[in-house]
């Protein structure tokens, strides 16, 4: 994602329907479609505006690329609870209930001359998920 005039990237507001959530359960849905974003190419050109790296002080030289317009869909489900972990520490002002749980993603994009879409979801598939509520920094409690 394009780093946007706030400083912030990499997440972007999407619409509340598009977010189902039963956190008892284990069972979350995130459902997005035709989201309108940024291909940057890589995270030098996302970091850089599009300038790329130099190749200087050991960093690899990386072309800049200007980004281009795209779209993404994607339907990421949470279903089930594998492991249960609450972490609270202090020092760090973080506390959270993290629950390890099976998930599966179908995703796609689209630009010009340029289509890509993933193989049907399989859990199997699933190397490590999890679903959490944390509270930091000013809401730590």
């Amino acid at each position: 994602m394009h780093i946007d005039t706030n400083g912030v990237f990499w997440m972007i507001q999407v619409d509340e329907d598009a977010v189902d959530v039963d956190f008892d359960e284990g069972q979350a849905r995130l459902r997005v479609k035709d989201l309108e974003v940024f291909d940057d190419h890589d995270i030098a050109n996302s970091l850089t505006y599009g300038l790329g790296l130099p190749g200087i002080m050991g960093l690899p030289l990386i072309p800049g690329i200007f980004p281009k317009r795209a779209s993404v869909s994607f339907d990421i489900e949470w279903n089930g609870i594998s492991t249960m972990a609450e972490i609270h520490n202090s020092s760090q002002t973080f506390q959270g209930s993290f629950l390890s749980t099976p998930a599966t993603i179908q995703w796609s994009a689209v630009q010009p001359g340029f289509h890509y879409q993933s193989e049907a979801p399989n859990p199997s598939r699933n190397l490590f998920s999890v679903l959490g509520r944390e509270q930091n920094g000013v809401f730590f409690s």
